[in-house]
C-alpha cells in the first residue's frame, strides 16, 4: 500500500543519509513493513535488527559507542563482513536500549558512510524520559502517523476519484451528485476501518464489503496498546491510570463542552494524579491533544493555555471500536448525539497526519470553534458537523468578532462558498495541505 511517508524516506535518501533516521510513531501503522520495504528497494543490501529480540545485538550497545566496534561486533555474529558502503542498517523496536539512542551520535560523526534507520512503538515515551543526553542535531526525526483518508482511497484504487475531488476544492464548485455520495459512503467505511494498514488489508481482501469486514482486527489493536502501557510503564500503579485515562476519552467527547475533565476519569480524580499518565499518552502516539488558545494572534502557539484541552484517539477506527459504534449506525449516517463527535475525532486526525497543529478558540461565553488553522490566508476557522445541519452560532460569533478571510465547514455537504463560508465535505480534507502557511 502507497504511503504519503515514502517522500520523508525519499528526502533522508537524497540529502546524503550523513545522519541516522529516527521514525517515531504508535505500533501498528505500519512503521516496519514500509521500512523494510524502503531498505529493500533502495540499497543493495540491508540488516534489519530487533532490538527487543535480537538480544545479542541489544547487548553490544552496552559495552561501547564506538561505530566500527559495534559493527565488527554484528560482523562476528552474522559470521560474515558487511560492505558499509552499500548497506543500510535498520534497528526496530530501539525504545528497549538507552545505550542505542545515544551511539547514534557516534554513527553521525564517523567519517565512514553508515546509514541508520531506527524506529521504536514507544520512542516518544522513551525519549521524554531518557536519562542520558539526547543526540539533538545528530539524528533525523521524523513521524509517522495511521494511514489517511486519502491513503485508504490510494489503497483501494480510487486515485482517479482523489484527483476529482481536488478539482473540486481548487474550484469550490459541487461534485456531481453519485460521485459526492460515493465519496460520502467511502468516508463512512473508513471511519469503521480507521487507518490501520493491517485493518485496510483486511477491508480489500473482503472487496470492500463493510459488512464482512472483521472489526476484531481493531479490537486486537486496542488490546495490544493497554498490553504496552503494563509493559513499558515505570510500575502497576502507573498502568492502571494510563488504561482509566485511554479509556475514558469516550466519555469527555460525548460532553457538548469537550474540555477535558480530569473527574469523569474516576471519582475524585485530579490534574496532579493522572497528568502524567495523559504526558505518557500523548508520547506514545495514540492519543492527540488539542490545545486552547487564549488570542486569536500569529503565532497561535505562543497564546496557548496549556490547562484547556480537548482529546482524541491517534485513529477514529480506534474510537468507533472502543465505543462497539453499530456499522449500519455509521453506513446509514442514522441521527444519533456522538456522530458528532465522531466526525470531530476523524478531523483531529486527518490535521495530524499533515502536520497542522490542533487548536480551537472558546470565547468567554458559550461560543466554541473547533478548530484555528494557520494558513496563507491568515487565522482561519474550521467548523465541524456531521450532518447536513450547519447553523452554527460559534462560527457567526467568531466571524463578527475576527473578521476573518473566509470560515471552514466541514459536513457532508457539498462544495460550495457562500456568505464568506467554504464548504468542504469531510471527504476531502487532506486537500487543506495547500492551506499551510
Amino acid at each position: 500500500m502507497k504511503r504519503t511517508f515514502e517522500d520523508a524516506l525519499n528526502s533522508w535518501k537524497i540529502s546524503g543519509m550523513s545522519k541516522p533516521l529516527m521514525v517515531i510513531g504508535a505500533r501498528q501503522i505500519g512503521k516496519t513493513y514500509l521500512l523494510k520495504e524502503f531498505c529493500k528497494n533502495n540499497f543493495d543490501n540491508y540488516l534489519y535488527f530487533n532490538l527487543e529480540q535480537d538480544t545479542e545485538i541489544t547487548s553490544l550497545f552496552n559495552n561501547t559507542f564506538k561505530p566500527e566496534e559495534i559493527i565488527r561486533g554484528i560482523e562476528i555474529r552474522l559470521e560474515r563482513p558487511i560492505d558499509i558502503e552499500h548497506t543500510v542498517f535498520f534497528f526496530d523496536e530501539v525504545q528497549v536500549s538507552e545505550n542505542f539512542i545515544t551511539s547514534l551520535k557516534y554513527f553521525c560523526e564517523s567519517d565512514k558512510p553508515y546509514k541508520i534507520i531506527c524506529a521504536g512503538s514507544l520512542l516518544g515515551v522513551k525519549l521524554n524520559r531518557f536519562n542520558s543526553s539526547f543526540p539533538v542535531g545528530k539524528v533525523v526525526l521524523e513521524y509517522m502517523y495511521p494511514m489517511s483518508f486519502k491513503e485508504f482511497l490510494m489503497a483501494i484504487g480510487q486515485n482517479m476519484l482523489i484527483e476529482e475531488i481536488i478539482y473540486h476544492y481548487q474550484n469550490m464548485n459541487a461534485m456531481p451528485d453519485d460521485l459526492h455520495e460515493k465519496a460520502l459512503l467511502l468516508y463512512r467505511h473508513y471511519l469503521i476501518v480507521g487507518g490501520m494498514p493491517e485493518a485496510i488489508k483486511d477491508y480489500l481482501d473482503c472487496d470492500g464489503d463493510i459488512v464482512k469486514f472483521n472489526r476484531n482486527i481493531v479490537k486486537s489493536i486496542v488490546e495490544m496498546y493497554i498490553s504496552d502501557m503494563n509493559k513499558y510503564t515505570i510500575n502497576k500503579a502507573e498502568s492502571v491510570k494510563i488504561e482509566k485515562v485511554y479509556l475514558s476519552i469516550p466519555r469527555e467527547l460525548a460532553k457538548e463542552n469537550k474540555k477535558f475533565q480530569y473527574k469523569l476519569i474516576e471519582e475524585n480524580a485530579s490534574k496532579r494524579k493522572f497528568e502524567t499518565a495523559l504526558d505518557w499518552l500523548n508520547a506514545s502516539s495514540i492519543i492527540l491533544s488539542c490545545y486552547n488558545t487564549e488570542k486569536v494572534e500569529i503565532p497561535l502557539k505562543v497564546y496557548l493555555n496549556r490547562d484547556v484541552f480537548k482529546v482524541y484517539y491517534s485513529d477514529v477506527g480506534i474510537l468507533n471500536s472502543i465505543c462497539d459504534v453499530g456499522v449500519n449506525d455509521i453506513v446509514n449516517d442514522t441521527n444519533f448525539m456522538f456522530k458528532g463527535a465522531i466526525a470531530e475525532n476523524y478531523v483531529a486526525e486527518e490535521f495530524n497526519t499533515m502536520d497542522i497543529p490542533l487548536i480551537y478558540w472558546k470565547s468567554k461565553g458559550d461560543a466554541e470553534i473547533d478548530f484555528l488553522l494557520t494558513t496563507c490566508d491568515g487565522i482561519i476557522p474550521v467548523e465541524v458537523k456531521a450532518s447536513n445541519r450547519i447553523q452554527s452560532k460559534s462560527l457567526n460569533v467568531y466571524m463578527d468578532k475576527y473578521k476573518p478571510k473566509y470560515g471552514i465547514r466541514f459536513s457532508v455537504k457539498n462544495f460550495g462558498f457562500e456568505n464568506g463560508i467554504k464548504s468542504i465535505p469531510l471527504y476531502a480534507i487532506f486537500c487543506l495541505n495547500d492551506l499551510k502557511g
